[in-house]
């Protein structure tokens, strides 16, 4: 027999909610709330009705607006 490598487990996404995605964006939760109404940001509602963000999402929006700042 020989010995197999063990199998990572796929990664589970990770969602966040307003108020985190709102210290990454640095705006309020109301503001991501907004964005989010309006369709700017990609989120998912819990059963409970409240919205998650997809945290790879926040953060690769985070890293695009601070480079658009830093070449305009």
């Amino acid at each position: 027999m020989h010995s197999q490598s063990p199998r990572r487990a796929p990664r589970v996404a990770s969602f966040l909610r307003s108020a985190e995605a709102a210290v990454i964006l640095q705006v309020s939760p109301k503001t991501v709330a907004r964005w989010a109404q309006q369709g700017l940001l990609p989120c998912q509602r819990t059963l409970g009705g409240h919205r998650r963000y997809p945290e790879q999402a926040i953060r690769e929006l985070a890293a695009s607006l601070v480079q658009e700042v830093v070449v305009s």
